[in-house]
């Protein structure tokens, strides 16, 4: 860093690489949010954000450079924003990310009582040679997937609807099937793929990776992939976590919808060679990554729209 707090920008000097590409992203936590208001805990979504944004720009083979954070609440509450900025430090720690500025906002009149909104912005780096943009996938690649912790920060709107509306839980009700409270599993942190990703690019067993986010599946494998492949993947190879099999059963959700809206469990898809798959999944057991082969690069069938084909 090369400015100070109170300055009008901040400084960032880029060094040692040859070719960089910056890589930049922005994003928010969304209606996950309201979980931290009916809790009063709002240690973890300022994590949940970095971690986010980081993920975001290491599927591209980007090493996170720093972050800014956008705070906006209707009336200053100092205790609830000294807990959400910590959980942006504390991931940015983690992350190895220079937190370099951000914007505190206060509307009065915009926002209901104890109400704010959070937003954030990173920019990494990575060589031009290294740049992950799924080019060289072919037809029978592997498909490799780390597991998510819970809902991530998407499909908050419906999961909240389902959970407190239809099912009548409160924040506090304990769920055998889930092993916890409501909070607890909806305030899970969605956590970083950076040092997964990063260690198979290091090594040059990863072509291409994916963010299973909004969308889920089936709207985010398609990112990675060139025009003419699709994503065979194979629905028995993981177990879905049972928050999500209460959910579809609460809103009787079709599983077309289910697998667009959440993310079932998988956090992260990586696309490796085939004879990149047994040290790829040697090295993830080194780092005590859980992991599964979900499935495999195909060619794309004739007159078919899907990219992703469940089997």
């Amino acid at each position: 860093m090369l400015t100070d707090i109170g300055a009008f920008g901040a400084g960032y000097h880029l060094t040692k690489w040859k070719d960089p590409v910056l890589v930049s992203s922005a994003d928010g936590v969304g209606t996950k949010l309201k979980v931290a208001f009916l809790t009063g805990r709002h240690d973890t979504v300022g994590e949940d954000l970095v971690n986010h944004c980081v993920n975001d720009i290491a599927v591209q083979g980007a090493e996170p450079l720093f972050f800014l954070d956008y705070f906006a609440t209707g009336k200053l509450d100092a205790a609830v924003a000294a807990q959400v900025i910590s959980g942006v430090a504390r991931a940015c720690r983690r992350n190895g990310c220079a937190l370099i500025g951000g914007e505190t906002a206060e509307m009065p009149g915009f926002y209901g009582e104890g109400e704010y909104d959070l937003a954030g912005f990173i920019v990494g780096v990575v060589e031009r040679s290294e740049l992950l943009t799924g080019h060289d996938l072919r037809p029978g690649d592997s498909l490799i997937a780390l597991p998510s912790t819970g809902l991530h920060t998407n499909g908050y709107s419906l999961a909240r609807k389902l959970l407190f509306e239809i099912a009548g839980y409160s924040p506090r009700s304990f769920v055998p099937e889930l092993g916890c409270t409501v909070a607890q599993e909806l305030l899970k942190v969605h956590r970083s793929y950076l040092i997964p990703i990063r260690s198979l690019a290091a090594n040059r067993l990863l072509k291409a990776a994916a963010h299973i986010t909004g969308g889920g599946i089936t709207d985010n494998t398609p990112r990675m992939l060139p025009s003419g492949l699709a994503a065979e993947i194979d629905t028995s190879s993981w177990k879905v976590p049972a928050i999500f099999n209460l959910l579809r059963r609460l809103g009787n959700i079709p599983d077309e919808d289910w697998r667009r809206t959440f993310n079932l469990g998988v956090g992260l898809i990586m696309a490796v060679g085939a004879e990149a798959v047994a040290p790829a999944r040697r090295l993830l057991d080194r780092l005590g990554e859980e992991h599964w082969q979900i499935g495999r690069v195909v060619r794309r069938p004739r007159r078919v729209r899907a990219r992703v084909i469940y089997v």
